[in-house]
Formats: structure tokens, C-alpha cells, sequence
């Protein structure tokens, strides 16, 4: 997947929209605008298979300026914790693969879209008119929060800024709310959950290291390791390389590749599997 997306960015990276966060932040605020303003516009705002293929094509992207609930105080605290979510990802990841993620997610939610419509209409020879409720900005959110979490686990956020919790244990909730929602929902909230979220499935099942856990590999780390115990014992010294996150080093694990991050201020050297996992640091 890495080699993937390596390739497509030397092809199209500067095509890749800088900050895409605030755009998408800053179609919430117009859609919240228009929801006291004219609140009857964003019935022609919504994602409609139906009037999409009738020449409404402007609803592919005008679902997006529609802002995930009505209440203000709630939009504003959402609006905060995506632009930090979304601006500490894009600085992960890079300006590119950020801009895969989110559109992913756009393109895979309009798939399952139309994916609905047809099934809909096949199964019961009725064209489905109302689906704006099914398909929203919800889940896109979810999944940049979820991403996230995989890749800051440990760190630390005040809940209603008060309650301090870990990312991982607040991703934990909400996949057991998605799993709930599952199950209480129809077919068709089926359709729309995993459609949206599909690009944060795809994002984590390709970034997990499955040989990691695989017997051969587990046996042939713990012999390694007893090796290198007694290697050090014999002939302690300095090594050439190791990870500013977890600390191994070359001698650890032959195996490992080691890079310095172009993005962080100073000589810092993260091992493959934190190399686009870390935060940068910064000294400003």
C-alpha cells in the first residue's frame, strides 16, 4: 500500500489541496449558515442518487456542506477538534496522502450511495427518493477521528474539556458505537456506515505489520533477541541507528529500516514502523 501511494505521489502530488481540513471545515460553517438562513436550501444540498441522475449533478459535492448537527455549540466544539485532528494528520501523513484519505472517504460514501439506489430499486421496483439522511458528513469525521486514534493511541485529550482519556480508549467507544448502530439499523444504514468508513478500513488493514504475528516470525524474534543479549554482553558498544520513538536500534532487529524525517527539526531517526506514525517535533 506504501509503495502504492509512494508512486501515485510522485505522479499527482502536486495536484494534492494543502489544508484540506479547513475547507471542509469551512463548508460546515456555510451549511450551517444556510440551515437558520434558508433552512428550506439544504433539501437541494443532499446526497440524492435519484435527482443526481435527473441533473442535479451538483449534489456529488454540496453534501459536504452539510454540517453534521443543528446545534451550535456542539458545531463549533466539532469544528475545533477536526481542525486539530485533521491539521496533525495532514502533517503525519503529508499534504497528499491526507487529501487519499478524505477524498477516499467522499468517493466511497457516493459509491454506497448509488450502490443503495440500484439494490433498492432492484429488490422492490421502487425508486428511492429520500436518502440525504443516510449519507452525511458523519462518518467522514469519524473516520479522520479514528485514523487518529491508530496513529496517537496514547495521547492524552480532555473530554468536554474536562475528563482526560486516551485516544485509543475514546476510538474504542466509538467502534462499539458503530458496531450498535450495525446492528439497530437497517439494510440500508448498513449500506451507508461501512460505504463511509470504508476508507478508514482500507487505511488500517493496510498499514498493519501481519507478518509481525505470524509463529515463524514470533520464534524467530525471541531467538534473535537471545542472541543479541548475548552479543551485547560480549561486545557492548554503540550502534548506528535507532528510533527516536521506541528506542530499537539496528541491533534489535536486523530486519528493521531506519529514515530521518525531512519534516522534524533536528537529526531524528524513526525505525519503519513509526517513520510515518510519529508526531513532528517541532522546536518553534
Amino acid at each position: 500500500m506504501n509503495h502504492f501511494l509512494n508512486k501515485l505521489e510522485r505522479k499527482l502530488g502536486r495536484y494534492a489541496v494543502p489544508n484540506l481540513i479547513t475547507y471542509l471545515l469551512g463548508g460546515y460553517a456555510v451549511g450551517f449558515v444556510l440551515m437558520y438562513a434558508v433552512p428550506e436550501a439544504l433539501a437541494l444540498l443532499t446526497l440524492e442518487p435519484y435527482y443526481i441522475l435527473h441533473g442535479q449533478v451538483w449534489r456529488l459535492v454540496t453534501w459536504l456542506l452539510v454540517p453534521p448537527d443543528s446545534g451550535l455549540l456542539f458545531t463549533v466544539i466539532m469544528m475545533l477538534l477536526y481542525y486539530q485532528l485533521g491539521t496533525s494528520l495532514e502533517q503525519t501523513w503529508g499534504t497528499f496522502r491526507f487529501n487519499v484519505y478524505i477524498f477516499g472517504g467522499v468517493i466511497f460514501t457516493v459509491i454506497g450511495a448509488f450502490i443503495l439506489y440500484g439494490v433498492f430499486y432492484a429488490m422492490h421496483g421502487v425508486l428511492l427518493l429520500d436518502m440525504g439522511g443516510f449519507f452525511t458528513t458523519n462518518y467522514i469525521n469519524m473516520g479522520i477521528f479514528l485514523a487518529f486514534a491508530v496513529c496517537f493511541p496514547e495521547m492524552q485529550v480532555y473530554l468536554y474539556f474536562i475528563i482526560p482519556i486516551k485516544m485509543k480508549w475514546m476510538a474504542a467507544v466509538y467502534g462499539i458505537w458503530v458496531v450498535f448502530s450495525l446492528i439497530q439499523t437497517n439494510w440500508a444504514g448498513r449500506v451507508a456506515i461501512v460505504m463511509s468508513l470504508l476508507n478508514f478500513l482500507l487505511f488500517y488493514l493496510a498499514t498493519r505489520d501481519y507478518r509481525r504475528i505470524s509463529p515463524r516470525e514470533i520464534h524467530r524474534r525471541q531467538a534473535f533477541k537471545s542472541q543479541v543479549r548475548s552479543a551485547r554482553q560480549n561486545h557492548a558498544g554503540p550502534t548506528k541507528h535507532k528510533c527516536a520513538i521506541c528506542g530499537r536500534t539496528e541491533l534489535d532487529d536486523p530486519s528493521l529500516e531506519f529514515r530521518f524525517c525531512s519534516k522534524c527539526e533536528g537529526n531524528y531517526e524513526y525505525c519503519q514502523e513509526h517513520l510515518f506514525t510519529h508526531q513532528h517535533i517541532r522546536r518553534s
